[in-house]
């Protein structure tokens, strides 16, 4: 084991034992129906108070994501990290407090330790079966990370009341249980054509991105990688896309993935608050630039919870999540079996132009 695998062993011991474990539940019984009771119990589980609020390289974000991990062997998937499930992220921690993603643990290990900063993408492999397909790549993710309680240095956690950890159960523990759900429905039923990578990333609320450098350091191919679809807070129904049981997808028009989705009978919109840019505001959008068609899949509804100590599990519509989650997982085994997703003309998103280069010194 290097020294590196060994200060994250460190990490995950100091998540496991620093606080009391979430209380003791039921079995979860593997299935491939999604019910309301599965969903539940796994969303209070990573938005509970003993996760911290999951910000970024802390202990709680640790410890979910060793949960994540466990869910992730106890469903068969294939461990695709560099360590087992986790798939470290290098980075440095400023003299200001900034949390900066570094290229490669070759960068890593030059900087001071006492700057040094690792945390983990969780990621799990389901291996296509047609001979086809098989080399093409799904991937399917969420961001595993909040932010964090009230006070904690690098924390944007608004306290609601006495309240001051922000649990994230919408945003983005919702969209977690539904990477996990669909990787137990794929699992379960017969095997995908193409590869899918289930991922829950790190950093998309600050810190080290882990989509970032799941980009620079992909488990598989990103050449052979032909869509990715991101999950962002699934745990409330939105009025705007038709209420309980219906979900909308960013960027709908761009791609042929919102018509795939409609012709298969899935009940995905259009974005119905394109002013707000969220085709922009989440992971996918780094798998876009890259010229990946990714989109984000949502039922966010703009309530006054989001990013603040008000987002527990309590306050989710778990019918609602469970009938969305199934949808999901529907749109996954389409999207890693069916027709290759393309981009519509002018759909893709220009890179920005490399910066021009540095005048000589004089």
């Amino acid at each position: 084991m290097t020294k590196s695998s060994l200060r994250f062993a460190g990490l995950l011991l100091l998540a496991a034992c620093s606080q009391s474990p979430p209380p003791a539940q039921p079995p979860l019984e593997l299935n491939d129906a999604v019910q309301p009771s599965r969903v539940r119990t796994l969303l209070r589980i990573l938005a509970a108070d003993s996760m911290e609020g999951r910000q970024a390289a802390t202990p709680g974000y640790a410890r979910a994501a060793k949960f994540v991990a466990e869910e992730m062997q106890r469903l068969g998937l294939v461990p695709a990290g560099d360590s087992g499930y986790f798939q470290r992220v290098a980075a440095m921690r400023t003299p200001q407090g900034r949390l900066v993603l570094l290229p490669d643990f070759s960068a890593w290990d030059t900087i001071p330790p006492a700057q040094r900063v690792q945390d983990v993408n969780v990621v799990g492999l389901l291996p296509g079966a047609d001979p086809a397909l098989r080399d093409e790549v799904v991937v399917v993710g969420a961001h595993l990370d909040h932010v964090g309680i009230t006070g904690r240095p690098g924390a944007r956690c608004p306290a609601v009341g006495a309240d001051s950890i922000c649990n994230g159960a919408d945003d983005d523990a919702s969209g977690v249980v539904t990477v996990l759900e669909s990787a137990r429905v794929l699992a379960s039923g017969a095997p995908p054509g193409r590869t899918v990578v289930f991922i829950a990333f790190a950093g998309e609320e600050g810190g080290p991105s882990g989509s970032r450098w799941y980009i620079e350091h992909p488990v598989r191919p990103l050449a052979r990688t032909v869509v990715q679809l991101q999950i962002e807070m699934v745990a409330r129904p939105d009025s705007l896309a038709g209420g309980s049981g219906k979900a909308w997808l960013t960027g709908y028009e761009r791609s042929t993935v919102g018509e795939m989705l409609a012709a298969a009978g899935l009940p995905v919109v259009a974005d119905p608050r394109p002013a707000q840019n969220f085709f922009r505001r989440s992971d996918n959008y780094r798998f876009a630039m890259a010229g990946i068609p990714s989109h984000a899949l949502s039922s966010f509804g703009m309530h006054t919870d989001y990013h603040t100590a008000g987002d527990g599990a309590e306050k989710a519509d778990f019918d609602h999540m469970a009938m969305v989650v199934g949808e999901a997982a529907r749109a996954v085994r389409l999207l890693a079996s069916g027709p290759r997703p393309e981009w519509k003309p002018g759909g893709r998103p220009t890179p920005p132009a490399p910066a021009p280069p540095r005048p000589p010194a004089p």
